[in-house]
């Protein structure tokens, strides 16, 4: 599974940039519990976009952000794409 994400807007370090735990989409399933843990333990990296940036990346990866220091618009088109049906019981909300 991969997503594709288009930035719409830039996102400067000022902005609450996505933040992703290096490595995290070789772990497999990671239980709710052991989420602080294992990010805590990774790398992390913050991604810094333009407009008009496009990234791909696997879809199941750790990633969060923080509160934006100086807040402006950051929308992004997200699309998440899979050549099967997903596993171990996950499933499409609709949302």
């Amino acid at each position: 599974m991969v997503t594709l994400r288009v930035h719409l807007d830039d996102v400067p370090d000022t902005n609450a940039p996505l933040l992703i735990a290096l490595g995290s989409h070789r772990l497999g399933r990671i239980p709710v519990a052991e989420v602080e843990a294992t990010a805590r333990a990774s790398a992390v990296y913050r991604c810094i976009a333009e407009a008009g940036d496009v990234w791909m990346y696997a879809t199941p990866i750790l990633h969060a952000s923080e509160a934006a220091v100086t807040p402006t618009r950051r929308r992004v088109l997200q699309v998440d794409f899979a050549n099967a049906d997903l596993s171990a019981g996950l499933e499409w909300t609709g949302v």
